[in-house]
């Protein structure tokens, strides 16, 4: 499996640029991690590579937050840590994000996995000893 390794915030930007290299043509991702491994700071990172220029912050309670490309592209950002029932994501139409072809980031897949498309890009995001992270797909 491919990784990439954070050695510290200042180096997110560089990982973020190489992960968007290395992607493919994937544009649903999946970011699993423990509290407090990155994914928001890895997501704020990612959406700066692809050019968003406003404040990237976790959806922990609207669920979902677009952010546009230079392009006028959409990049949908999904924090599902708080949902208690996945038919939460049917009552807000998660199909029209998932499979719209646009960048959907996902924090937290684990809270309704099998609504995420099979095809997703699963990435897990580990901290290490030294407190540096591994990024893993």
């Amino acid at each position: 499996m491919p990784s990439i390794i954070i050695s510290s915030v200042e180096d997110t930007i560089r990982a973020a640029g190489l992960f968007r290299e290395r992607m493919g043509d994937a544009t649903v991702v999946a970011f699993s991690g423990e509290l407090g491994a990155g994914k928001t700071t890895f997501i704020q990172a990612l959406c700066r590579v692809f050019g968003v220029t406003v404040g990237v912050n976790s959806p922990t309670f609207s669920l979902v937050n677009e952010y546009f490309t230079p392009d006028g592209s959409s990049i949908f950002h999904f924090d599902l840590y708080r949902i208690e029932d996945p038919a939460e994501l049917f009552d807000m139409g998660y199909e029209e994000y998932f499979y719209s072809g646009d960048y959907c980031f996902i924090e937290w897949p684990g809270k309704a996995d099998h609504l995420i498309p099979e095809d997703a890009l699963r990435v897990e995001i580990k901290v290490c000893d030294d407190g540096s992270r591994e990024i893993i797909f």
